[in-house]
């Protein structure tokens, strides 16, 4: 009887050492092996670039391999699904826009995918704002001009984007809303080939950003109206805001870009993430780096972010809503 005693009291102490914080510490930290960054961007692009760049601090920061996997196409379901099937454990996140996140619901209703039920937000990277551009040759001056001419012109002038559902497509619609004119969409297959038609008249205007619109403005091509943000870009301070040149205020046209993991991911693996992150985006090295592509390098908390991605996708709904876009 007094053996037995002993082994029961044994097999308690064990049970009481297995879950003892001691014996859950034992398990390898994160990350203890490889982490592949997903992104539905291309390779070169401007996300894919900073993800690179992310990918090789926080590799150094946590000892060991980060890669960068590019899933383009597909309006960025080939990258959503692939990744979603993946386990939620931290060594698979994924790079997405807040237009994947906020606009695709409403762009896509009858797939009834909402990326937020599917992923969770672990951390942002960066913003970028839009520029209103225009020929060289175009004879406005200002977005006064810009708006008088849709007034006048009524269906006839054209502005251009990337693709349908795109922020400079969904811009032009807020625009067009705020000011009660009416113009018309010429969608183009790359970004390339847009601000060259921009260039060259065959389309009124379009918004860009600085990265994607500086080749052809450092040729002299290219003018800016304005910028659609609330305040000027330190790279460009004499391009005034939208409304400082004449515009509605309330036109503020950006994307936030952002990683994401699949849903469930442990909540001390997703503060970890996000804290590296942070970290590797405030490094002076790494700020300047994004700098070169005016992009501004995010530190918010996660509330923040699901902030403003859900007061994007309210204004992205009542716009696609409107003007009956869709794209499934």
């Amino acid at each position: 009887m007094k053996r037995r005693r002993q082994l029961l009291s044994a097999a308690l102490a064990a049970g009481c050492l297995l879950a003892s914080p001691w014996a859950r510490a034992q398990a390898p930290a994160y990350p203890s092996h490889t982490v592949t960054l997903y992104t539905a961007f291309s390779v070169g692009s401007g996300p894919d670039v900073v993800l690179r760049i992310l990918s090789q601090e926080l590799g150094k920061l946590w000892k060991q391999p980060v890669v960068v996997e590019n899933r383009p196409g597909g309006g960025g379901f080939i990258a959503m699904e692939a990744v979603a099937k993946l386990p939620a454990d931290g060594y698979a996140l994924l790079q997405l826009d807040s237009e994947h996140v906020s606009a695709l619901p409403h762009l896509y209703k009858t797939r009834n995918y909402v990326p937020l039920q599917k992923f969770d937000l672990v951390a942002p990277l960066f913003y970028t704002p839009f520029m209103v551009s225009v020929s060289q040759k175009s004879p406005w001056k200002n977005m006064s001009d810009l708006i008088e001419a849709a007034k006048t012109r009524k269906d006839s002038l054209t502005y251009g984007s990337w693709f349908v559902g795109s922020p400079g497509h969904l811009g032009g619609e807020w625009l067009a809303s705020l000011t009660g004119t009416k113009m018309i969409h010429v969608p183009y297959k790359e970004v390339s080939q847009l601000y060259t038609a921009v260039a060259n008249g065959d389309v009124d205007w379009a918004f860009g950003t600085i990265p994607s619109t500086r080749p052809v403005y450092d040729s002299g091509k290219l003018r800016y109206l304005a910028i659609a943000a609330p305040k000027r870009h330190p790279q460009f301070p004499d391009v005034p805001t939208v409304a400082e040149a004449g515009g509605p205020p309330q036109l503020d046209v950006n994307s936030i870009v952002s990683l994401l993991a699949p849903k469930g991911l442990p909540p001390e693996v997703r503060d970890k993430i996000h804290a590296d992150v942070s970290r590797v985006l405030s490094m002076p090295e790494v700020r300047k780096r994004l700098d070169t592509f005016a992009f501004e390098p995010l530190t918010w908390p996660l509330p923040e972010l699901r902030q403003r991605l859900d007061q994007k996708s309210q204004t992205y709904k009542s716009l696609i809503e409107a003007a009956n876009i869709r794209l499934d």
